[in-house]
C-alpha cells in the first residue's frame, strides 16, 4: 500500500522533505501523497519516514491502494532506474 495523508494534517511541513521519492506535495488544503511514487520508504529505510516525523499521526496506509512489500520494492527499483536515466 502506499500511504495517504488524512484531513487531520496540520500542514506542519515536516513530512515533505523526509520523502526520498518526492511523493509528498502540497495539495489544495493539505499535503498529499502521489501513490505512484510512494514506496513506504521500502528500499530506502525500514519504516516510512513521513510517518516517523508526523506529529499528529495523520499518515495511514491507503486501504484503496494495497501493495505487497515485493510490489513496493519493485516500484522502488523502477523509480531508481527512471532517476538514473
Amino acid at each position: 500500500m502506499s500511504l495517504i495523508i488524512t484531513d487531520e494534517c496540520i500542514n506542519c511541513d515536516v513530512c515533505e522533505p523526509e520523502c526520498p521519492n518526492d511523493a509528498i506535495f502540497m495539495g489544495e488544503e493539505i499535503y498529499e501523497i502521489h501513490s505512484d511514487l510512494c514506496t513506504e520508504c521500502v528500499g530506502h529505510f525500514d519504516t516510512p519516514q513521513c510517518v516517523e516525523v508526523c506529529p499528529v499521526e495523520c499518515i495511514p496506509k491507503d486501504p484503496n491502494n494495497e501493495e505487497s512489500k515485493e510490489q513496493l520494492l519493485q516500484k522502488y527499483h523502477h523509480l531508481m532506474a527512471a532517476n538514473e536515466a
